[in-house]
């Protein structure tokens, strides 16, 4: 089954990392896609984002949110 949460990021973003281990130390299982590796998965978060392309971008329950820790 899919994570709870999906985070569309690069791996040389620190706040990518930093969502990714948030959500791990609560517990919640997450869905990663590495946009810079997956094609498919670029072009979904392109889609989520209206084009902006600043990650991390979470999907959570339904809502979508770009940054973490107050970017």
């Amino acid at each position: 089954m899919a994570g709870d949460v999906a985070i569309y990021g690069k791996d040389t973003c620190p706040y990518t990392s930093a969502a990714r281990d948030d959500y791990a130390a609560r517990g919640v299982a997450v869905t990663y896609f590495n946009v810079k590796k997956d094609p498919e998965a670029m072009r979904r978060f392109l889609e989520l984002s209206g084009g902006d392309r600043r990650v991390p971008l979470i999907v959570e329950r339904g809502r979508v949110s770009i940054g973490f820790g107050g970017t």
